[in-house]
């Protein structure tokens, strides 16, 4: 039976993300909604109640506001109005509804990065694919579909001007090619008193031909200096949103020593999962911390690490089995987080393994041992 003192969180979606925050949520004296309209979804048995519906839609998102005290999200896309709405009637939202109205839209993500003064590729805003022709003097450049793009869908790559027919025919941004150095991620909690806690900054190393992630090290290396930049940079994001929560922000080291922001993610995120085990205190602890009001998790990194991700084979879709998952066990330094999804297809993320060790050739050696070793297939 549940105890009637528990607070009661929803979270909207019921992917990995919202998996693993129920894993910690364990800990809590909290009892979890999840609102997902796949039943069989990876957050669907940890929940103590679980709701179909549909995150997008206003009537499933309002009623099921209405049974919770607070909100979370695993996903951007949902139904912003339901949540203001919900805001406006008392229901707590992490992070709050009118960050997530300027984030959601790339194109109003880069206008506040604008206004607030924070570092970011030059850019142009184009309506349709006449406007993108229009811009070609402006290449090479990486152009972004305003909303709905995830997991680097929603992005391309424009060489030249034969490429322009790739770009998007919808609002989207177009931004200047910056020649990468790094990609830096660095997650940034902040509670309702506006205090913060910073998690050390990971480097990301990129699958180039399904632009997912392949791989983090942390912490990233960089000199003293540039630390103090992504830290300040990071901080300056989210501190101007004015909203308790968890946020990734994203930002590339360019080649010239600059650091320049690509995007902010308002959520638990990819770049945040090697801190279940090599961090005092995970993305997913912090953020039950800051919505059940308790102090700030310790960030500290216990050891350094490396987080592979394990995404569907090429030319396998159908019910999942995990080849090499065996052999990956007996790695004493490894961690496997396997997602509970039941279908395979190529490029969705899978899973992750996340390996300790102070040794960084240690940490590379069996990431890459890891990622020859297990894969799913059907």
């Amino acid at each position: 039976m549940t105890n009637s003192t528990m607070s009661k969180i929803g979270i909207l979606g019921g992917g990995q993300l919202g998996r693993m925050l129920l894993q910690a949520a364990a800990n809590y004296p909290v009892e979890t909604f999840v609102l997902e309209n796949d039943s069989e979804c990876p957050a669907a048995h940890l929940c103590h109640h679980f709701t179909k519906g549909d995150i997008r839609n206003f009537d499933d998102v309002y009623a099921f506001g209405k049974k919770v005290q607070a909100l979370t999200i695993e996903i951007e896309n949902v139904n912003i109005e339901a949540l203001e709405k919900l805001e406006q009637e008392g229901i707590k939202v992490f992070p709050k509804p009118a960050v997530l109205r300027t984030i959601k839209n790339k194109i109003l993500q880069k206008e506040y990065y604008n206004n607030h003064s924070i570092p970011t590729a030059e850019y142009r805003i184009t309506r349709d694919r006449e406007d993108l022709k229009e811009a070609e003097h402006f290449l090479p450049a990486v152009h972004k579909i305003g909303e709905g793009g995830y997991d680097g869908k929603g992005v391309q790559l424009l060489r030249n001007a034969y490429d322009l027919e790739k770009g998007f025919d919808a609002p989207s941004v177009l931004e200047k090619m910056v020649p990468i150095h790094k990609e830096i991620a660095q997650m940034v909690a902040v509670n309702e008193a506006g205090e913060t806690a910073l998690y050390p900054p990971v480097e990301m190393l990129f699958d180039p031909d399904l632009n997912l992630l392949d791989y983090q090290l942390c912490p990233a290396e960089m000199d003293t200096k540039t630390l103090w930049k992504v830290e300040a940079i990071a901080l300056a994001v989210v501190r101007n949103f004015k909203s308790p929560g968890i946020f990734a922000v994203e930002m590339f080291i360019d080649k010239k020593g600059d650091v320049l922001v690509n995007e902010t993610a308002p959520r638990v995120h990819n770049s945040g999962h090697h801190t279940i085990e090599a961090h005092y205190s995970s993305q997913f602890d912090m953020l039950w911390r800051v919505m059940l009001g308790y102090p700030l998790g310790n960030t500290d990194a216990i050891m350094p690490s490396i987080m592979v991700n394990i995404i569907g084979e090429e030319g396998y879709t159908g019910t999942v089995r995990y080849e090499g998952l065996e052999e990956v066990l007996k790695i004493e330094n490894a961690f496997v987080h396997l997602y509970g999804k039941k279908q395979t297809k190529p490029g969705r993320k899978m899973g992750h393994v996340t390996i300790l060790s102070n040794e960084k050739q240690d940490l590379l050696h069996q990431s890459s041992k890891i990622k020859r070793t297990l894969k799913p297939i059907a």
